[in-house]
Formats: C-alpha cells, sequence, structure tokens
C-alpha cells in the first residue's frame, strides 16, 4: 500500500473501482475522519458525474479501523453516507478486509 494518501482507480473482478486512501496519521481521529469524509463525498459526486460505473472505497488503516471506525458514531455515519470500506495493514501492505 502507498504510503502517503491518494486516490487510485482499480478493477476488482468485473467491478470498476476507485479507492481513497487515508493513513490518519493527525493526533486526532475524528479530525481526520471529518477531513477524509468531506473527501471521500466530493470525490464519490465527481465519479457520479466523469464516470459513473466506478464505485468508491475509503481505504484506512486497520489499527484506525479497530480504534475508531468500530465506534458508534462512525458505524452510524459509514452506514448513513453508503461508504465501503477497505482496511488495510500498511506494515504487510496487504489488503484485511473488504467491507461493501
Amino acid at each position: 500500500m502507498p504510503t502517503a494518501e491518494q486516490l487510485l482507480a482499480a478493477e476488482r473482478d468485473f467491478e470498476k473501482i476507485a479507492v481513497e486512501i487515508k493513513t490518519f496519521l493527525s493526533d486526532s481521529p475524528l479530525t481526520d475522519y471529518h477531513a477524509a469524509l468531506g473527501q471521500f463525498l466530493n470525490y464519490r459526486l465527481a465519479l457520479e458525474i466523469s464516470d459513473p460505473t466506478r464505485i468508491l472505497y475509503l481505504a484506512v488503516p486497520m489499527v484506525t479501523y479497530e480504534v475508531f471506525f468500530k465506534r458508534e458514531f462512525a458505524q452510524i455515519s459509514l452506514e448513513r453516507y453508503q461508504i465501503k470500506q477497505i482496511i488495510y495493514d500498511p506494515i504487510q501492505e496487504v489488503i484485511v478486509q473488504w467491507i461493501p
């Protein structure tokens, strides 16, 4: 996995996807989440206009997922905004879980 935050286009099986990779390195996961959520929603809107067949995923580090994304606030927010996730291990550089 890349260490810098970025947006990647790829294919998974027969799906065209885009992946917004976030590192969540600041002292405040909530602040990082607010920024990531805003960017995600804007990217999704841009994709709806430019490439409506592409599905957007938010990629987050495994530790951030365990510490922040499993909280009730985050779970409700992810469900409300229908955010698909990829959980990755930045050290092993592997995808741990896909959450549609």
